[in-house]
């Protein structure tokens, strides 16, 4: 099976995209799956070509500034950036499109 690679990403690149990370994981966790996650800011993310963007809703207007292939990377946006039921209600239908979850 691939293993993902998926980015986290806030403004700065450190604070609330490692919160975010740190949830994240114990959802992947729970749904058994194994991913290399990393964090970062959104100009770094853009030329970083993750499978995987998961940020907060409010940057989702600076992201339609760049030019992310939507075949190879999907960007999942989030009102609460450390709610797990939310993250995990929005990755699944992702993690099954990407061939990891059945």
């Amino acid at each position: 099976m691939k293993r993902l690679n998926i980015l986290f990403v806030c403004g700065a690149g450190l604070g609330s995209s490692f919160a975010c990370q740190m949830s994240a994981e114990d959802v992947l966790n729970k749904l058994g799956v194994d991913a290399k996650l990393d964090h970062s800011d959104i100009s770094s993310a853009a030329s970083a070509k993750p499978d995987i963007i998961i940020t907060a809703q409010n940057f989702q207007t600076q992201f339609e500034k760049f030019t992310i292939d939507p075949k190879q990377t999907t960007i999942v946006y989030l009102k609460n950036i450390v709610s797990k039921a939310e993250i995990e209600e929005k990755i699944t239908p992702v993690l099954k499109e990407k061939g990891v979850l059945a």
